[in-house]
């Protein structure tokens, strides 16, 4: 053999383990997709659970500032408000709207009179998922309840 066809051939050769080497092969493609199909699926419900127990701080912080509220109409009326003065401007009523911010819970001041009043969140639309914590109230004496006693925490 000459010595030119021998580096031709090598040549050959080394262009040939180059093509093998660059490129992915449909096998690992799909071993990458199947492992990031499999992290998705464990990472969503985590991450959708979280989204629902911080949306439930909209719901306390809303509750409290009804509180406020009816305390503020009481010092004016010597009396709580009612569940039609919620969202009538005061000094009429408490000027608070019927959902919270985001609108995840409908707020209800389900007794209100001379000596009491009490108020309830609870939760609608994507928020009704959170059947742990459907629901937030508060009174006048500042007693917090909930769907489960560790809500308010």
């Amino acid at each position: 053999m000459r010595p030119g066809m021998r580096r031709r051939t090598a040549h050959c050769r080394d262009i040939e383990v180059m093509n093998k080497v660059t490129g992915f092969t449909l096998i690992e493609l799909m071993i990458v997709i199947v492992v990031v199909a499999v992290l998705a699926a464990i990472a969503m419900p985590s991450y959708r659970q979280y989204v629902l127990r911080t949306h439930r701080t909209e719901a306390k912080r809303t509750l409290l500032n009804v509180a406020v509220a009816q305390e503020k109409f009481y010092l004016h009326n010597n009396t709580y408000a009612g569940p039609s003065a919620l969202e009538i401007a005061p000094p009429s009523g408490l000027g608070i709207a019927g959902t919270t911010e985001r609108g995840h819970y409908a707020l209800a001041i389900t007794a209100g009179g001379v000596s009491a009043f009490s108020a309830t969140a609870t939760a609608q639309g994507a928020q009704a998922d959170d059947t742990r914590c459907a629901s937030f109230a508060i009174d006048q004496a500042g007693t917090r309840t909930a769907t489960n006693t560790d809500c308010w925490d």
